[in-house]
């Protein structure tokens, strides 16, 4: 095979191992003995053969793609193996004459040991050639795909203030925050005003909430042009991948005269809204904006609401939106603002301190004046236990005036303080006034603020267990609500029940006593999201190990959650090829009804798939030879690419590759092949 291309490579390959399979198939009709053995061997060169035929049928109907190049010493390497089997398998010349006397001509010159090495040895070559099968079909794909999808942008789902998944989270009350919006409305207004306001508080200060209310604001005024809510643990809202191509969406809707300048950038680029953030940033929004020759609206300046940027999943990220972000204050004629909530974490504080004098003014919630917080959080309590006072019929004279001031003592300056706890005390099989004294009993010397914001909840739920039952019931709150806490996107009751492998009425009667920490729907199919951040914050803080019950084991949350992926991914209803029955296999993806892809994968396998990798990432597991994950890969690993790619995932699978690879103990998968498919 010595100074053969590589597509001549793939036709000696072949060739060879169609030899050797017919061989094999020859000593399993008339050896008796080492069946097994010669099965396995057979079934593996013909695998082999297999991938590199569809292989070589790509390269024709498509040469241009063809990574054979990359792969031509395996492609040698292999030849000269099933050259060697060929050599061994072939009868001598005395097989005719030992057939005429009836002797049985064929003996099998293998050993167990050595058919076990030599499969091995095949198989890491046929993952090879898979993999180089694949880059190439994926290629293929995405040159047919461009032409039909180019002009859409992918969007972080659930992101915007108004859509479905935000549009029950709380506004401000009328009268309460009321100087702190007027601020903010106008700073927008105000043509001199700094491009970016950056309201900063610890979590719970009701940051989001007050976010949503200046955008709903600002839309009714027309003067919104995009919103992004970061949530950590809610897919792409939880990472930048697709904050700048949600913002470019939602403005071209705003200001149309952005449109052409976006779709050229899309022409030129189709993948644009996978590069990096600087390059989406400047050919998505700011050159198309700057393009703009005439504006005809007459607002002071769009208005985009960046809430929880500190929920963004890498602080290299944050950063660059920040710097990228200030660039707008030397746009025109469409002028923008930019209205951003975050915690005060070092990092965003950085980020601010390094921008240009003059780009930015900032509010420090929980430096507000005390009496405006504590007269916000009263007004709350008032409204919303007068509430719970008329639907449980409760005496007129509750909660008592001492009441609601020791209420508000406990919360200053947390909202979220008062909306748990409010939640809490209005529990449709509870007593509200129990569970209001059972709050009160959390005294501010005794109990940080989390804890007496979550401690009453969950200390009440185990007290109502039998004392022989507490252990169990700890166990299943680790394993569910530990789940769902860390999970990458929130699952449904229906979907936790088959990833979890626990039967549904449990988890629902489970879930159902923490309706005031967790959004918890009527519906088995739609997704249980946390209330807030903080309570997550409260369960899987480091510091509570050993001395709090409740302390969640994140590490070995997301090592479980590996776990049950695999499992999942591996089972009955889990992938195999062609999963969505397609009738051709040039099929692009754009044919294909959404519908048909979510009637074969399920929104569990969906999950799976996207985010196996990120839990085992984050159990800090590695992968080593013979285990799980190494197995999963062999049987299944461009089964999770086609999943991938039907969910419209495959521009995040070279990052997968090379978190797998970094956790690769033994590397089973050549490098150059990973680089070889990262190229494409």
């Amino acid at each position: 095979m010595d100074g053969l291309s590589g597509a001549a490579s793939v036709i000696a390959v072949v060739n060879i191992s169609a030899k050797v399979a017919s061989l094999c198939y020859q000593y399993s009709v008339e050896v008796k003995h080492a069946k097994g053995d010669i099965e396995r061997l057979h079934r593996k060169v013909n695998d082999t053969k297999n991938v590199l035929e569809k292989l070589q049928q790509l390269e024709q109907n498509s040469p241009q793609l063809s990574t054979t190049h990359n792969m031509v010493d395996s492609l040698k390497q292999c030849h000269e193996q099933l050259q060697g089997l060929k050599d061994r398998l072939e009868p001598g010349r005395g097989r005719k004459a030992m057939q005429q006397f009836g002797i049985r001509a064929l003996k099998w010159p293998f050993t167990s040991k050595e058919v076990e090495k030599t499969v091995q040895n095949i198989e890491s070559y046929q993952t090879t050639f898979s993999l180089a099968l694949q880059t190439d079909q994926t290629g293929f794909v995405l040159r047919i795909d461009r032409k039909t999808d180019r002009l859409l942008l992918p969007i972080a789902e659930g992101a915007s203030f108004n859509s479905h998944t935000e549009e029950h989270n709380a506004r401000c009350l009328p009268n309460t925050r009321t100087e702190l919006l007027r601020t903010i409305i106008e700073w927008a207004n105000n043509k001199d005003g700094k491009t970016i306001f950056w309201l900063c508080g610890m979590a719970g200060t009701g940051k989001s909430t007050i976010a949503r209310t200046a955008s709903q604001s600002f839309a009714e005024a027309g003067q919104l042009g995009a919103s992004f809510f970061f949530k950590k643990g809610e897919g792409e809202r939880g990472n930048a991948s697709r904050f700048f191509s949600t913002v470019a969406t939602d403005l071209v809707a705003r200001e149309p005269g952005m449109f052409p300048g976006t779709r050229k950038a899309l022409d030129e680029d189709p993948a644009l809204s996978q590069r990096a953030l600087k390059d989406q940033f400047e050919k998505l929004i700011f050159h198309p904006l700057s393009g703009v020759s005439q504006t005809h609206s007459t607002i002071p300046a769009w208005v985009i609401v960046v809430d929880a940027l500190d929920e963004c999943e890498r602080e290299e990220d944050v950063r660059a939106i920040l710097q990228l972000l200030t660039r707008a204050k030397d746009m025109q004629p469409v002028s923008l603002r930019v209205l951003v909530t975050s915690r005060p974490e070092l990092h965003i504080r950085l980020g601010f301190k390094q921008m240009p004098n003059g780009t930015y003014q900032d509010l420090v919630l929980h430096k507000v004046a005390k009496n405006t917080i504590e007269n916000d959080i009263r007004l709350f309590y008032k409204h919303e236990l007068g509430i719970i006072r008329r639907e449980r019929e409760l005496s007129l004279d509750w909660p008592t005036t001492d009441q609601i001031q020791a209420l508000v003592e406990l919360a200053v300056p947390l909202f979220i303080f008062a909306a748990t706890v409010c939640r809490y005390i209005g529990t449709k099989s509870g007593d509200p006034e129990g569970y209001l004294r059972k709050v009160l009993g959390y005294q501010k010397s005794t109990f940080s603020q989390l804890d007496r914001t979550y401690l009453p909840i969950l200390e009440q739920l185990l007290a109502e267990q039998e004392e022989d039952e507490k252990e169990a019931w700890l166990q299943a709150f680790w394993k569910l609500v530990g789940s769902i806490v860390v999970l990458e996107s929130p699952l449904s009751v229906a979907s936790l029940s088959r990833l979890l492998q626990v039967p549904q009425k449990e988890i629902a009667c489970r879930l159902d006593a923490l309706h005031s920490v967790l959004n918890v729907p009527d519906n088995q199919y739609t997704p249980i999201r946390l209330l807030h951040l903080s309570f997550r914050d409260f369960l899987i803080d480091r510091h509570r190990q050993g001395k709090s019950q409740f302390w969640v084991d994140a590490r070995g949350i997301h090592k479980s959650l590996a776990s049950y992926c695999l499992e999942l991914m591996s089972g009955l209803d889990g992938l195999y090829q062609n999963m969505c029955n397609l009738a051709a296999p040039g099929t692009t993806r754009s044919e294909i009804d959404e519908g048909t892809i979510t009637s074969h994968l399920s929104p569990e396998l969906q999950y799976a798939c996207r985010y196996w990798v990120s839990h085992l990432e984050q159990s800090q597991q590695k992968i080593a030879n013979g285990d799980t994950t190494h197995h999963f890969l062999q049987k299944h690993f461009l089964h999770w690419f086609e999943a991938m790619s039907l969910m419209r995932e495959s521009s995040r699978y070279v990052h997968l590759l090379t978190t797998l690879q970094a956790l690769t103990i033994v590397r089973f998968l050549p490098k150059r092949v990973f680089c070889a498919y990262a190229n494409e």
